[in-house]
């Protein structure tokens, strides 16, 4: 299957680079750009991209208020967004993943890491720089329980793979970490969504620094 992508960034320099990047993968193709965030959420509805590149600063509307408008909570059938900008600033990062974003990654992070977090957002994963990641949710995230609280009480098990997702371990390394299965660690998961209301592992990891469980 061919991840079909969209680009949205005011350089056309920049949407030049990442279009070489992703056509040059077998299984990606470059199927729209957009040069503001107005355009962006146009093309999005329209060609319903499985993955979004967006940079945060665009004219008309902003990478993060086009990606609420794709991807925010109340978005029926929400689009697979991943910021890519130069601007390493802990609020846009936090405003990006809670806005719906399933990644958030650096221009410099280099060809292989947004190859990466491409694959990882069309298979329903996340991916953030690893510089980044636990500074964000542990400098931004203000624990708020009575907002926080989980339908169903979490399990040992689960509250330990919770907070390794939260330090930013993939799935693999759960496994290894904590000597159980994949699969396994997959089973975990999916019972914390569900019980912590989250979409995806970024918002596991927002809701774990929330409620204090890593402090």
């Amino acid at each position: 299957m061919t991840i079909r992508v969209l680009i949205a960034d005011d350089q056309e320099m920049v949407r030049t680079g990442f279009r070489m990047i992703v056509d040059s993968q077998a299984d990606m193709e470059v199927v729209g750009e957009a040069a503001d965030g107005a355009e962006a959420v146009e093309l999005a509805r329209r060609l319903r991209p499985d993955v979004c590149l967006f940079d945060i600063r665009m004219p008309r509307l902003d990478g993060l208020a086009a990606t609420r408008a794709l991807a925010g909570p109340d978005v029926p059938d929400p689009l697979r967004v991943v910021i890519v900008t130069t601007f390493d600033m802990d609020e846009y990062v936090y405003g990006a993943l809670r806005g719906g974003a399933v990644g958030f990654l650096l221009k410099d992070s280099g060809p292989a890491l947004l190859v990466e977090a491409v694959r990882a957002a069309a298979n329903g994963e996340a991916l953030v720089s690893p510089s980044v990641t636990v500074r964000l949710l542990e400098h931004l995230a203000t624990p708020r329980p009575q907002a926080a609280s989980p339908r169903e009480q979490l399990t040992e098990r689960e509250l330990d793979v919770v907070r390794l997702v939260a330090r930013g371990r993939t799935n693999e390394e759960i496994a290894g970490e904590l000597y159980v299965s994949l699969s396994t660690v997959k089973t975990h998961l999916g019972n914390v969504q569900r019980k912590v209301s989250a979409r995806n592992r970024v918002e596991i990891a927002a809701w774990a620094w929330e409620s204090g469980l890593m402090r």
